[in-house]
């Protein structure tokens, strides 16, 4: 088994010695590949390797050119880091089986709760309030998934990501782009087998047409949420910090998502927080995409007869899905782009290394010459230049025995 080019070795010999539990074919495989590991390993007779001693002298400013090179080689082009990364986020994303299961349970059950509290809503004017509460839950529930799931795994996965940068072996661009697109497939499953289950048992806008926008709406807050929790990640130094951090700024987007305090009654110093909120332009198009078309049962002339009616009285009109869905979209890029820069900002720095100069390379201490003569020196001058070679070592003052 021979590792492949710009291939970490330590994530080539993990995966040799694993076992894939993708398919039957990948498990019965790999096993047998782990077999044949362990029998060749056990056969083959012990030997003693010795590094070859270097020869010949590799001056400072040779060693650093040297080292550059094998950074730059190691380092490849942009694209083949790209590939290279995207298999491997892959493999990391879809391997998580445990993880997918849980938040695959956990989806369903939440569906099935909420579905059972809302279930199959009528027409009344009750049902007004029922239907938006329902939204702005189902709005609140994918966020925070998305968002615990995020904050929860990119802290510690940040510091390998951090210390692999710091050797060169790829950029942070194609790391980040690899990491998005992976996540794409595994991050739209849940929210879609959410909307799937609590659609019908509520009995929302009964059009395939709405139940699609339905999904794609809660798709892109679902990704929204996860870039906003790799800034969370990227932002403190351990993932207790970030649990603690995500959640608390998600509940200030709760409070300013449109259903507890409206856009219009907002104080003028926190009105940009709305516009900024994903839950609020989320259960905005999920509303307007509930409410457009329905007609309510009216028993007094001042109820509210149609949907739109609806939108109006509680200000979540005067706009269309799309553009809820541009904003989220600008959301989800601008917490992509301060990750990007955080981690641009916070990678490892190290002192630079510089060659010593060649004064401290000499020798300090210089032989002299031994005289040729064969006359000892006076005894005066002997001691004198004891005195000036020596170096005091210990400064207790001189003491004499004196016998009897």
């Amino acid at each position: 088994y021979q590792c492949p080019d710009h291939v970490n070795p330590a994530e080539f010999l993990a995966d040799l010695i694993s076992i894939d539990y993708s398919s039957s074919d990948s498990v019965y495989s790999s096993k047998k590949r782990i077999d044949a590991l362990v029998e060749a390993f056990s056969t083959q007779s012990s030997a003693v390797l010795y590094a070859t001693p270097l020869t010949g002298k590799t001056g400072p400013k040779q060693g650093m050119k040297f080292g550059k090179k094998i950074a730059a080689k190691r380092k490849g082009g942009w694209w083949r880091q790209f590939w290279l990364l995207l298999k491997r986020a892959w493999m990391q994303a879809s391997r998580d089986g445990p993880t997918n299961k849980v938040r695959t349970r956990m989806s369903i059950a939440s569906a099935i709760i909420f579905g059972s509290v809302f279930w199959r809503m009528g027409r009344s004017q009750t049902s007004i309030l029922d239907r938006m509460g329902l939204l702005q839950v189902t709005a609140i529930n994918t966020a925070m998934a998305a968002l615990t799931k995020t904050v929860g795994v990119f802290p510690k996965e940040r510091a390998i990501v951090d210390r692999e940068r710091a050797k060169g072996s790829y950029a942070l661009g194609p790391y980040l782009l690899s990491k998005l697109i992976a996540e794409i497939p595994v991050g739209a499953a849940f929210p879609l087998m959410f909307g799937a289950v609590l659609y019908p048992m509520a009995r929302l806008h009964p059009t395939f047409s709405r139940f699609g926008k339905f999904c794609g709406i809660v798709t892109v807050e679902s990704f929204a949420a996860s870039a906003m929790g790799l800034t969370v990640g990227s932002m403190v130094p351990t993932t207790e910090a970030a649990m603690a951090l995500g959640p608390s700024l998600m509940t200030v987007f709760i409070v300013f998502g449109g259903y507890y305090v409206t856009a219009d009654n907002t104080p003028i110093i926190f009105r940009w927080i709305p516009r900024a909120s994903l839950i609020r332009w989320a259960f905005q198009g999920l509303c307007i995409n509930e409410f457009t078309g329905l007609k309510f049962d009216c028993q007094n002339s001042f109820d509210i007869q149609t949907g739109e009616q609806a939108l109006y009285r509680y200000s979540l009109g005067g706009t269309c899905i799309r553009d809820t869905v541009i904003a989220q979209s600008r959301i989800l890029l601008f917490w992509y782009s301060t990750t990007y820069l955080l981690l641009e900002k916070n990678k490892p720095k190290y002192l630079q290394l510089k060659a010593p100069a060649s004064e401290q390379i000499e020798p300090k201490l210089k032989l002299e010459p031994l005289l040729e003569t064969d006359q000892p020196l006076p005894l005066k001058q002997v001691e004198q230049n004891q005195q000036v070679e020596s170096t005091p070592v210990d400064q207790t003052e001189p003491f004499i025995l004196e016998g009897l």
